[in-house]
């Protein structure tokens, strides 16, 4: 079994969970969508995040996803995440999960916590329900989770959980953060953690020069993400920054609050990657302006990336 580690790196998709139109999970588009991530160069996947639509899912449909993720990915690792209200149900996902293959969870923070303190202590709580011989990502989500976490306080993590490995850091703006924490790395404060970044990807191109070590998001079309990372670790910067600068539109878009997901399960979609684009109730749709304004973006994109293409589709 993989397991997660202080130096995972690469691109870890975010996966969507693909429904049909009357909301079944879409267990031959899951198929298809392990296929398209290990082709676009992805190094690991992580899946039942806020992209996966997590909530929605009955316990046996969560865990037949990381199922068939983790044999899909082989020996590659998978990351499940594992967010509850309650840590009864994490620790149960958490086990299924590790028993089922995974490489390691992921754990946000309750959007009811404010203080430093109560940060801290939830983690050592959480840590505590599922065990110290789990790998664990922390996700780093303001945005959505309405959790500020300093740099100070993710080093307390860090330093307070050894089974810690990765930080998703999808903090905006989060470039300074990023270097902080590499900074206490260089002068011994705090041991090294894998740094992936979220946020679409949005900011990839200065995060990987500021020691991020890959994304972990769910733009749709992880090829470019992967080639970003590439091209940022084999030191061709210009080239890296002029591929990014072609999909800025696309990731821009994708941004937008409460149809971040319908955009990019539409694009999957035309793809080919995923049957429909249907999300399981409660969910968003685009109008069908937005649509034309998706294919409009996609036609731009295809003038540099000739991936964002569908004439032929």
């Amino acid at each position: 079994m993989t397991t997660l580690t202080k130096n995972s790196s690469g691109v870890f998709p975010i996966a969507p969970t693909p429904f049909h139109p009357d909301g079944r999970v879409d267990v031959a588009s899951i198929d298809k969508l392990i296929d398209a991530y290990l082709a676009a160069g992805a190094t690991g996947v992580t899946v039942l995040g806020i992209l996966g639509e997590a909530p929605k899912l009955e316990p046996d449909e969560s865990l037949d996803i990381v199922q068939r993720f983790t044999k899909g990915f082989g020996s590659l690792p998978v990351v499940v995440g594992v967010s509850a209200p309650g840590f009864a149900a994490m620790r149960l996902l958490t086990r299924k999960a590790m028993d089922a293959g995974a490489a390691g969870v992921m754990i946000a923070p309750l959007p009811s916590l404010r203080t430093d303190d109560q940060i801290i202590g939830y983690y050592h709580q959480a840590i505590e329900a599922i065990g110290t011989d789990i790998p664990f990502v922390i996700q780093d989500y303001p945005l959505t989770l309405s959790v500020q976490m300093a740099p100070k306080v993710i080093r307390q993590i860090v330093q307070a959980q050894p089974s810690c490995v990765m930080l998703k850091h999808e903090d905006w703006p989060g470039l300074e953060k990023i270097s902080t924490l590499r900074a206490y790395e260089a002068e011994g404060s705090m041991r090294r953690v894998s740094i992936l970044t979220g946020n679409g990807g949005l900011f990839l191109d200065f995060e990987m020069e500021r020691g991020a070590d890959g994304a972990m998001t769910g733009y749709a079309f992880p090829e470019m993400l992967a080639d970003v990372v590439r091209l940022q670790m084999e030191g061709e910067r210009d080239a890296a920054h002029d591929l990014f600068d072609a999909h800025l539109p696309l990731l821009r878009y994708e941004q937008q609050q409460g149809v971040g997901l319908a955009v990019r399960k539409y694009v999957l979609a035309k793809r080919g990657i995923i049957a429909c684009d249907a999300q399981r109730k409660p969910g968003s749709a685009l109008s069908e302006k937005a649509r034309q304004e998706v294919d409009y973006v996609l036609k731009r994109v295809s003038r540099v990336d000739p991936r964002a293409s569908f004439r032929s589709a």
